[in-house]
């Protein structure tokens, strides 16, 4: 099989079922930036030489994968695997489980630190990214309310992971300073 298909040659990209759309349609938008959340949690992979968090975040691409096809199925034709409340779950009993290790915070922290707490900020935000085209989409077409909860908790997931992954390796979190000169 080719992996080209010439079939988007004009702009339009087809979804699962066959439907065809533009290339910027809003659904498109919003699983093209899932997809770019899980690149970026690829680059979080590569850095990461943590087995549990490691585990955890290839089960989390899978878990895009899903998250992502469940998108890219015009309205109310879903089918196959889907994102359920207990991936949610899930997401919440990591976060509390990480945040265990941690300080709490009494201000805000750079995205920075070592290599992987750096990348996994940076999948953060793409995440954030990818929550508000889903909210976008949400707007117009039906989108189940797991798929947006699943979003914004693995955002919040991957913010405590960067900083247990901060202070694994030694790194204290970068404060902010509000009163700093820029």
């Amino acid at each position: 099989m080719k992996v080209y298909t010439k079939g988007g040659d004009d702009g339009s990209t087809g979804l699962f079922g066959g439907q065809r759309v533009p290339k910027d349609d809003v659904r498109v938008s919003a699983y093209g930036q899932v997809d770019e959340v899980n690149s970026a949690l690829g680059l979080a992979v590569a850095a990461c030489n943590d087995e549990g968090t490691l585990s955890v975040l290839q089960r989390i691409q899978g878990e895009l994968l899903i998250l992502g096809s469940e998108l890219a199925y015009p309205e109310g034709q879903r089918k196959g695997l889907m994102i359920e409340d207990a991936h949610v779950a899930q997401l919440e009993r990591w976060i509390d489980e990480a945040s265990e290790e941690l300080e709490p915070l009494t201000n805000f922290i750079l995205p920075t630190g070592s290599e992987t707490a750096a990348r996994l900020h940076f999948a953060r935000t793409v995440c954030r990214r990818a929550e508000r085209a889903v909210a976008t989409l949400s707007r117009e077409q039906h989108v189940d309310r797991a798929v947006s909860i699943y979003l914004n908790r693995l955002s919040d997931l991957l913010f405590v992971f960067a900083r247990r992954a901060n202070h694994r390796a030694g790194v204290p979190d970068v404060a902010w300073n509000a009163e700093e000169p820029s």
